[in-house]
């Protein structure tokens, strides 16, 4: 079949999608991509992969989503796909509705994290709802990460094609490894590279540099914490979101947490650093089902949560980490300094969580799965 892959931004595919392209090549499919164009896309080119690129809508700008509909009817009369499978929110909406005034044969949607959340205002909850509903007017097959999106899906009647499936998350686990099996004089050199000793305790946090990943609740509690944070990620050039400029620069102006706080900017040794780590944490006000808490868990790290959408599908509260509320600097600094100061307890919820990630998360499974659904469904439309 000749597939389509959609979703906004080149670091989607490039972090997220890569796996389910090289699988569907491998399956004997034609994948063309289709996003913004970005720096992320020369890797992906460079595997041999066609990318058609289209005007970004992470933006809720209507005159660039009016740009990218006509855009991607054209793309689509053009190619003539049997499967346009799309990704991430806003572009989600604008391509479901290009498919089919295109007359797209099969439309699928995987929903990493519907935009509407239990956190959200009743009123913008309502609107982004309805959004999804109208869209799933032009939607065949509905695949989620978390079966909390799926029973959601089924109980809101996203899906027009009835086909609702919770397909799960996962990562490679061959590429994440607990400190006891990676190379100690290794592990304690990246540690001293990073300003953190042989008795320091380091909390690692991997996600882009916006606020709904909890940064400024984080910040803020690391100074009830005696641990040294590291900060994987930056802020993408496409994001929207507010500035984080005024958090960071409170950073910068309290010598304590200046130097604690590690801000190591895109890194392509992550499974490193999680081995070097003592702690994870993920404390975002919204999330699909994050492949960072997979990735910390794979690596025997205890995982400090909120307790939201995906996290607590993942973390199982007091066996593989702790789940705190969004938003409570003071839970999430309690339960980062628990773990802190009791070694005991790391281990054990590390080793837990990695027997959790080998029996729940492993990448094949998921891509298995996904494949299942869309031609399992897909060749009978």
């Amino acid at each position: 079949m000749k597939i389509c892959e959609i979703c906004a931004v080149d670091f989607t595919i490039h972090r997220l999608l890569r796996p389910l392209f090289r699988r569907l090549r491998d399956s004997g499919h034609e994948v063309v991509g289709i996003c913004a164009d970005g720096p992320m896309l020369v890797p992906i080119r460079a595997e041999g992969f066609r990318i058609e690129c289209i005007p970004s809508v992470r933006r809720l700008s209507p005159i660039a989503h009016i740009r990218a509909f006509v855009a991607l009817i054209r793309i689509f009369r053009r190619e003539r796909f049997d499967i346009v499978h799309v990704h991430t929110p806003i572009v989600s909406l604008v391509a479901r509705f290009a498919a089919a005034v295109a007359g797209v044969p099969v439309v699928t949607y995987t929903a990493h994290g519907f935009y509407f959340h239990e956190n959200m205002s009743p009123a913008v909850r309502a609107i982004f709802v309805a959004a999804e509903w109208l869209a799933g007017r032009c939607t065949d097959m509905l695949m989620t990460q978390s079966s909390e999106d799926a029973k959601t899906a089924v109980r809101l009647g996203l899906c027009r094609g009835g086909v609702v499936e919770a397909i799960g998350n996962g990562v490679d686990l061959r590429a994440f490894q607990p400190a006891e099996m990676v190379d100690e004089a290794a592990r304690s050199k990246l540690r001293r590279e990073l300003g953190a000793g042989p008795d320091d305790v380091v909390i690692v946090m991997n996600g882009r540099l916006v606020r709904e990943k909890g940064y400024p609740e984080l910040f803020e509690a690391m100074r009830q914490v005696d641990a040294k944070l590291w900060v994987i990620g930056e802020r993408l050039a496409s994001e929207y979101s507010k500035s984080m400029a005024p958090v960071l620069d409170g950073v910068a102006r309290d010598a304590n947490l200046r130097e604690r706080i590690s801000l190591l900017g895109r890194r392509e040794d992550v499974p490193a650093l999680l081995s070097a780590a003592d702690v994870f944490v993920l404390p975002s006000h919204r999330e699909g089902m994050p492949r960072s808490i997979i990735e910390a868990m794979a690596s025997g790290l205890p995982v400090v949560a909120t307790n939201i959408r995906g996290c607590r599908e993942e973390v199982v509260d007091g066996e593989t980490g702790r789940l705190v509320p969004v938003q409570d600097v003071a839970a999430l600094a309690a339960a980062l300094q628990e773990l802190v100061l009791n070694p005991e307890l790391r281990c054990r919820m590390g080793r837990a969580g990695l027997a959790r990630a080998h029996a729940l998360f492993d990448e094949t499974r998921v891509l298995d799965r996904q494949l299942e659904v869309l031609f399992g469904q897909g060749a009978e439309k």
